[in-house]
């Protein structure tokens, strides 16, 4: 008990200077998890993503097209369950500010290949009820005070013209990481104005979801999908959800890349914070450690307290610095919910910042411990605080 009031009190020789330092890693920490919590954002679709559905896209690019007659093939293959299909819209609600994902689907099945999205029975029959229809989630709906009934147009970008659509459901996600942020229209709304409009571009879909009976048999079914379509006019690439999801966020990669860069430069900033001030305690306190060593401590006693001291800083801003993380975290989860719609700080990520303001203060400890033990007693007696 007197070693750790003997920590307390060395702690507290210089109250601004500790404060100071405890308000520095605290922010640093902060910082790095926060930076943390954007890469485990960037990755919750990937993590969402079912074992047991494939992606089916052109194999050239997602931007082209398969045609419709795909799906009545798709499902003549050995260990395919069931196929649904999705298209990208593209369109700009009042302003281009306004963005969210906007999927036309087959309304017939889609939601049955994906369960995590959560609709009452009424809202999907009245969905299913009315063409110009749409489903959206919780989150979009939130951000954009919509509610049932309302009417919503969207000016088209991909596909050109005034779309007018009404809110027939608002679905909500199974897991905290789901997506609340999708705008759902029907397919058969979208092809059947496209037939008129630009009867070239019907018919056409942008990717293809398959469920499959056995999650091991992935790999297999999808060589079976893509030598199917093989030296057609729409080659097919087929991969398992996640990589297809991964496949997205590779697009980024540099960003993330650019970030981990940037939170070990942080570790290095609360690193340099605390020797910083460790050092210039070891330095003032030459003389004072000499003088220990007359009456009897040993090398062990004084580089205990030196590491108690530097763990007792750096635990204490390591605290604060999750407090400020879990408060800024709600904050930007608000702020971004229509791109991160899984923002939130992970247990992980609690411990990976503790865990690195505990090497941090072990770290620190080093240079002053060495300088204290490679001190002999006449010359620490020589230096004047």
């Amino acid at each position: 008990m007197k070693l750790f009031k003997l920590i307390f009190k060395n702690s507290l020789r210089h109250v601004l200077r500790t404060i100071l330092t405890i308000v520095g890693i605290a922010l640093a920490v902060m910082a790095f998890g926060l930076i943390q919590t954007f890469i485990s954002a960037w990755y919750a679709g990937a993590r969402a993503a079912s074992p047991d559905r494939l992606i089916t896209r052109h194999a050239v690019s997602i931007v082209f097209t398969l045609p419709m007659a795909y799906k009545e093939q798709l499902l003549k293959i050995d260990g395919v369950k069931d196929v649904t299909y999705a298209n990208w819209f593209g369109g700009v609600y009042i302003e281009a500010s306004n963005f969210f994902p906007q999927f036309c689907i087959d309304h017939t099945n889609y939601f049955d290949l994906f369960p995590e999205f959560l609709i009452p029975p009424d809202q999907f029959e009245a969905f299913k009820a009315e063409r110009n229809a749409v489903i959206v989630g919780r989150g979009l709906a939130d951000r954009f005070s919509w509610k049932i009934g309302d009417k919503i147009s969207l000016i088209g970008t991909i596909y050109p013209g005034d779309w007018d659509f009404t809110i027939r459901g608002i679905y909500n996600g199974a897991q905290v990481d789901t997506d609340e942020t999708i705008f759902y229209m029907r397919y058969d709304y979208l092809d059947e104005r496209i037939k008129q409009e630009s009867p070239g571009r019907a018919g056409n879909v942008g990717w293809y979801a398959l469920k499959i009976a056995d999650p091991s048999q992935a790999a297999q079914i999808c060589s079976q999908v893509d030598a199917r379509f093989d030296n057609s006019w729409a080659e097919t690439q087929t991969e398992t959800e996640k990589e297809f999801q991964m496949s997205f966020i590779e697009l980024s990669s540099q960003i993330i890349l650019g970030l981990r860069i940037v939170s070990f430069l942080i570790i290095g900033v609360i690193l340099m914070i605390l020797v910083n001030t460790m050092s210039m305690t070891a330095r003032e306190r030459t003389s004072e450690n000499a003088f220990m060593k007359t009456l009897g401590f040993r090398g062990y006693h004084l580089s205990g307290l030196i590491l108690g001291e530097s763990l007792f800083i750096a635990i204490l801003g390591g605290l604060l610095g999750l407090v400020l993380l879990v408060v800024v975290a709600k904050g930007a989860a608000v702020a971004l919910s229509a791109f991160f719609p899984g923002f939130a700080v992970e247990p992980i990520t609690f411990i990976t910042c503790m865990v690195t303001a505990l090497l941090v203060g072990l770290i620190a400890s080093i240079f002053p411990i060495q300088r204290v033990l490679s001190t002999k007693i006449v010359d620490g007696l020589r230096v004047i605080d």
